[in-house]
């Protein structure tokens, strides 16, 4: 990676720290500026808009989730485990607060109402994650271990909206139930969809 690269990379990786406070909306050049302790000048080089700049640190969020969630869950076998280390990963994305996998709950409802490049990435972003989370979910299928009938998109909704409820009682409810009720939903979402001659779990929902 070149010097310049190296240096776009880290100013992304504090616009993705300063988003996740002020919200992607409230990112500008100005205040990342004085998080980075560069010049408005030197940034405006890099990005020359606030839109090119909220669109390149919502890229670098992407990528962040990636990396740390969606490559290890494609790495595990195929299946039922691949589904676990996605599920897995994702609820340590939330557990620690990584800015990457939070940027993207926080900016959904904050650009609801807000058309234009910015939201319409974004919307592709959640819809690119739905994709990811059904074809994981139909190795399982392929591999014998949930049902023929079990429909991959459904569960990919509820997952979702299994994770975007945790998000909302760990994060804005502080609730120390969040991860246990988290867990517990999934293995729910996992007993429906497993094959029959796979009833019993290979982990129980303690684990």
């Amino acid at each position: 990676m070149s010097k310049g690269a190296d240096t776009r990379r880290i100013i992304l990786r504090r616009g993705v720290q300063t988003a996740y406070q002020v919200g992607l909306g409230g990112l500008t050049i100005g205040n990342l500026a004085s998080s980075t302790g560069m010049s408005k000048s030197g940034l405006f080089a890099h990005f020359q808009s606030k839109e090119a700049l909220q669109l390149a640190v919502l890229a670098e969020s992407r990528a962040e989730f990636i990396d740390s969630v969606i490559r290890p869950a494609l790495a595990a076998p195929r299946g039922e485990p691949r589904v676990r280390e996605l599920f897995d990963r994702w609820l340590d994305c939330g557990l620690f607060r990584m800015p990457g996998g939070c940027l993207f709950v926080k900016a959904a409802t904050e650009l609801d109402e807000q058309p234009g490049p910015v939201r319409d990435q974004l919307v592709q972003d959640h819809r690119d994650l739905l994709d990811t989370i059904a074809q994981v979910f139909r190795t399982g299928i392929t591999e014998g271990q949930f049902r023929e009938d079990a429909d991959a998109e459904q569960f990919a909704h509820d997952l979702n909206g299994v994770m975007l409820g945790f998000y909302h009682a760990h994060r804005l409810l502080d609730d120390t139930a969040a991860q246990p009720r988290a867990r517990r939903a999934f293995e729910a979402l996992l007993d429906a969809a497993r094959a029959p001659d796979r009833a019993t779990p290979p982990h129980s929902a303690s684990d």
